[in-house]
């Protein structure tokens, strides 16, 4: 019986990947919404979840993807709401920049403080990395407490701006409404879609993106010694 669907002949993890790239673009063709290195965090953001609709959804401040490169460039501490984002910004592309990627959440500091006070981990965790860490980016895909207390220590003044934001929470409630929140600031440079879409896997490929820019670099001046 002879197979009636047509497979791809691939077997290489990085061909996949490469294939995958290369459906992304061919479906989403020029003019695009979005140029170089913003094309490419959208493109990963898209292969990630195989939803085009993030292309519309997507948005960047104007001094996020500058901001960010630097940060990864100097070998930056990144903060991620949850296990499931850090385990999503894989070793093998930070340890060779100098990038440190941390998560709170299990900290016991912070769970007896979610307890004392009354909330979420999520909301803790991002009080003793704003206390203790000072991290250059903080990753957030899961949990719009997270992101609205961020911003709230921002405008109180109890935390320094941080390089970059990737505010993505998923969900139905304060998901959206935190997203808006922080794009509305002006001030905050911050990756970040509209509506509920979002996630931990979703937030993390940005970094992935922005830290495949920078090995790049790194590739194309150790070639030209």
């Amino acid at each position: 019986m002879a197979d009636k669907h047509k497979l791809l002949a691939i077997a290489k993890p990085g061909d996949i990947e490469k294939k995958s790239f290369e459906i992304i673009d061919s479906e989403v063709p020029e003019p695009r919404k979005f140029q170089g290195i913003a094309w490419q965090i959208a493109r990963r953001m898209v292969h990630t979840t195989a939803d085009f609709e993030l292309i519309d959804l997507v948005r960047f401040h104007s001094e996020a993807i500058t901001n960010g490169l630097e940060s990864i460039r100097s070998g930056c501490t990144i903060v991620t709401d949850t296990e499931m984002a850090k385990c999503g910004i894989p070793v093998r592309r930070m340890v060779p920049l100098g990038c440190d990627v941390r998560c709170l959440i299990n900290d016991p500091e912070v769970i007896t403080a979610a307890k004392l006070n009354s909330t979420t981990r999520a909301h803790a965790a991002l009080e003793l990395a704003a206390d203790k860490i000072k991290p250059a980016i903080h990753v957030i895909g899961n949990a719009p407490t997270a992101l609205i207390r961020l911003v709230r220590l921002i405008e109180s003044g109890k935390m320094e701006i941080p390089a970059l934001i990737v505010g993505m929470p998923v969900g139905f409630v304060n998901a959206a409404e935190s997203k808006a929140m922080l794009m509305d600031c002006g001030n905050l440079p911050y990756i970040s879609v509209e509506g509920r879409k979002g996630g931990s896997a979703l937030a993390a490929c940005v970094i992935n993106a922005l830290a495949e820019v920078v090995l790049a670099e790194k590739k194309l001046s150790s070639e030209c010694i």
